[in-house]
Protein backbone atom coordinates (compact mmCIF):
# COMPACT_ATOMS: atom_id res chain seq x y z
CA UNK A 1 0.00 0.00 0.00
CA UNK A 2 1.50 3.48 -1.04
CA UNK A 3 2.12 5.84 1.84
CA UNK A 4 -0.20 8.94 2.49
CA UNK A 5 1.03 12.20 3.82
CA UNK A 6 -0.18 15.43 3.51
CA UNK A 7 1.42 18.80 2.64
CA UNK A 8 0.63 22.35 4.01
CA UNK A 9 1.71 24.78 1.28
CA UNK A 10 2.07 28.66 2.87
CA UNK A 11 2.28 31.57 1.06
CA UNK A 12 2.87 34.08 3.33
CA UNK A 13 2.38 37.95 3.67
CA UNK A 14 1.45 40.78 6.22
CA UNK A 15 -1.86 41.68 4.25
CA UNK A 16 -3.32 38.28 3.27
CA UNK A 17 -1.35 34.58 4.00
CA UNK A 18 -2.58 31.92 1.01
CA UNK A 19 -2.70 28.31 2.25
CA UNK A 20 -3.45 24.87 0.54
CA UNK A 21 -3.55 21.49 1.30
CA UNK A 22 -3.10 18.53 -0.71
CA UNK A 23 -3.11 14.66 0.54
CA UNK A 24 -0.30 12.66 -1.26
CA UNK A 25 -0.74 8.65 -1.92
CA UNK A 26 2.33 7.31 -3.58
CA UNK A 27 2.53 9.02 -6.83
CA UNK A 28 -0.29 11.10 -7.41
CA UNK A 29 -2.35 14.02 -5.25
CA UNK A 30 -5.42 15.47 -4.50
CA UNK A 31 -6.51 18.00 -3.59
CA UNK A 32 -7.91 18.94 0.35
CA UNK A 33 -8.13 22.62 0.87
CA UNK A 34 -7.69 26.14 0.11
CA UNK A 35 -8.24 29.16 1.78
CA UNK A 36 -6.84 32.67 2.91
CA UNK A 37 -6.67 34.41 6.34
CA UNK A 38 -7.43 38.57 5.65
CA UNK A 39 -4.93 40.85 7.71
CA UNK A 40 -5.95 44.11 6.29
CA UNK A 41 -8.19 45.12 8.44
CA UNK A 42 -5.93 44.61 11.89
CA UNK A 43 -3.87 47.39 13.04
CA UNK A 44 -0.30 46.55 14.37
CA UNK A 45 1.95 44.66 12.47
CA UNK A 46 2.71 42.32 15.99
CA UNK A 47 -0.76 41.56 15.93
CA UNK A 48 -0.55 40.33 12.27
CA UNK A 49 2.24 38.35 13.49
CA UNK A 50 0.35 36.71 16.22
CA UNK A 51 -2.85 35.85 13.94
CA UNK A 52 -0.29 34.11 10.96
CA UNK A 53 1.31 32.14 14.04
CA UNK A 54 -2.22 31.02 15.61
CA UNK A 55 -3.78 30.31 12.21
CA UNK A 56 -0.97 28.34 11.00
CA UNK A 57 -0.71 26.03 14.54
CA UNK A 58 -4.74 25.85 13.67
CA UNK A 59 -4.77 24.29 10.38
CA UNK A 60 -1.61 21.70 11.82
CA UNK A 61 -3.32 20.76 14.83
CA UNK A 62 -6.52 20.01 12.19
CA UNK A 63 -4.88 18.42 9.39
CA UNK A 64 -1.90 17.29 10.24
CA UNK A 65 0.66 17.88 8.23
CA UNK A 66 3.65 16.11 7.23
CA UNK A 67 5.47 18.30 6.11
CA UNK A 68 5.30 22.03 5.51
CA UNK A 69 5.88 23.67 2.03
CA UNK A 70 6.69 27.80 2.47
CA UNK A 71 7.39 30.54 -0.29
CA UNK A 72 10.81 32.44 0.60
CA UNK A 73 10.10 36.13 0.76
CA UNK A 74 11.66 37.22 -3.25
CA UNK A 75 14.25 40.10 -2.79
CA UNK A 76 12.67 43.36 -3.72
CA UNK A 77 13.81 47.16 -3.56
CA UNK A 78 11.51 48.20 -0.68
CA UNK A 79 13.45 46.80 1.94
CA UNK A 80 10.24 47.76 4.47
CA UNK A 81 8.13 45.21 3.16
CA UNK A 82 10.92 42.51 2.58
CA UNK A 83 11.62 42.65 6.53
CA UNK A 84 7.76 42.31 6.97
CA UNK A 85 7.31 39.46 4.87
CA UNK A 86 10.59 37.83 6.37
CA UNK A 87 8.58 38.27 9.75
CA UNK A 88 5.59 36.57 8.57
CA UNK A 89 7.30 33.76 6.83
CA UNK A 90 9.11 33.23 10.29
CA UNK A 91 6.02 32.88 12.44
CA UNK A 92 4.68 30.53 10.15
CA UNK A 93 8.23 28.45 10.13
CA UNK A 94 7.92 28.62 13.99
CA UNK A 95 4.21 27.51 14.42
CA UNK A 96 5.34 24.30 11.92
CA UNK A 97 8.88 23.90 14.02
CA UNK A 98 6.51 24.10 17.32
CA UNK A 99 4.89 21.22 16.43
CA UNK A 100 8.04 19.31 14.61
CA UNK A 101 6.68 19.36 11.14
CA UNK A 102 9.13 19.62 8.23
CA UNK A 103 9.52 22.47 6.59
CA UNK A 104 11.19 23.46 3.24
CA UNK A 105 11.64 26.67 1.66
CA UNK A 106 10.56 27.33 -2.61
CA UNK A 107 11.65 30.25 -4.08
CA UNK A 108 8.77 31.84 -6.07
CA UNK A 109 10.98 31.59 -9.53
CA UNK A 110 11.05 27.49 -8.49
CA UNK A 111 7.44 27.45 -7.28
CA UNK A 112 6.50 28.72 -10.78
CA UNK A 113 8.88 26.97 -12.39
CA UNK A 114 7.09 23.24 -11.13
CA UNK A 115 3.62 24.15 -11.96
CA UNK A 116 3.85 25.64 -15.19
CA UNK A 117 7.41 25.04 -16.66
CA UNK A 118 8.06 28.94 -16.63
CA UNK A 119 9.90 30.67 -13.70
CA UNK A 120 8.60 34.16 -14.91
CA UNK A 121 4.85 33.24 -14.83
CA UNK A 122 1.94 35.19 -13.52
CA UNK A 123 0.04 34.18 -10.67
CA UNK A 124 -3.50 34.13 -13.18
CA UNK A 125 -1.21 31.18 -15.05
CA UNK A 126 0.20 29.37 -11.87
CA UNK A 127 -3.77 28.93 -10.48
CA UNK A 128 -5.27 28.15 -14.08
CA UNK A 129 -2.27 25.01 -13.75
CA UNK A 130 -3.74 24.17 -10.63
CA UNK A 131 -7.16 24.15 -11.79
CA UNK A 132 -6.38 21.80 -14.65
CA UNK A 133 -3.83 20.10 -12.43
CA UNK A 134 -6.18 19.17 -9.31
CA UNK A 135 -9.73 19.28 -11.03
CA UNK A 136 -10.32 22.94 -9.31
CA UNK A 137 -13.74 23.85 -10.29
CA UNK A 138 -13.21 26.89 -9.87
CA UNK A 139 -10.60 29.25 -8.36
CA UNK A 140 -11.25 31.86 -5.88
CA UNK A 141 -11.11 35.95 -6.26
CA UNK A 142 -7.91 36.25 -4.58
CA UNK A 143 -4.98 33.92 -5.56
CA UNK A 144 -3.24 34.43 -2.32
CA UNK A 145 -4.94 31.03 -1.67
CA UNK A 146 -3.59 29.21 -4.68
CA UNK A 147 0.08 30.65 -4.47
CA UNK A 148 -0.02 28.28 -1.02
CA UNK A 149 -1.44 25.34 -2.97
CA UNK A 150 1.19 26.27 -5.21
CA UNK A 151 4.05 25.61 -2.84
CA UNK A 152 2.61 21.98 -1.20
CA UNK A 153 1.97 21.13 -5.07
CA UNK A 154 6.08 22.07 -5.73
CA UNK A 155 6.90 20.65 -2.90
CA UNK A 156 5.36 17.29 -4.27
CA UNK A 157 6.83 17.70 -7.55
CA UNK A 158 9.76 17.77 -6.04
CA UNK A 159 9.92 15.37 -3.34
CA UNK A 160 13.25 12.99 -2.83
CA UNK A 161 15.15 15.38 -4.70
CA UNK A 162 18.03 16.39 -3.49
CA UNK A 163 18.73 20.45 -3.07
CA UNK A 164 14.88 20.98 -3.10
CA UNK A 165 15.56 24.02 -0.84
CA UNK A 166 16.38 24.95 2.37
CA UNK A 167 14.92 22.35 4.69
CA UNK A 168 14.25 22.72 7.92
CA UNK A 169 13.45 19.39 10.47
CA UNK A 170 13.42 21.01 13.76
CA UNK A 171 14.88 24.46 15.51
CA UNK A 172 17.91 22.20 15.79
CA UNK A 173 18.36 21.69 11.86
CA UNK A 174 17.67 25.56 11.53
CA UNK A 175 20.29 26.51 13.65
CA UNK A 176 22.92 24.67 12.28
CA UNK A 177 21.49 25.83 8.76
CA UNK A 178 21.63 29.59 9.72
CA UNK A 179 24.71 30.29 11.71
CA UNK A 180 25.49 33.21 9.51
CA UNK A 181 21.93 34.48 11.44
CA UNK A 182 23.04 33.83 15.08
CA UNK A 183 24.70 36.21 16.65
Amino acid sequence: MAEEKIILGIDPGTTIMGFGLIKVCGKSMEFMQLNELHLRKYEGHYLKLKLIFDRTIELIDTYHPDEIAIEAPFFGKNVQSMLKLGRAQGVAMAAGLSRQVPITEYSPKKIKMAITGNGNASKEQVAKMLQQQLGLKELPKNLDSTDGLAAAVCHFYNSGKPEVGKNYSGWDAYVKQNQDRIG
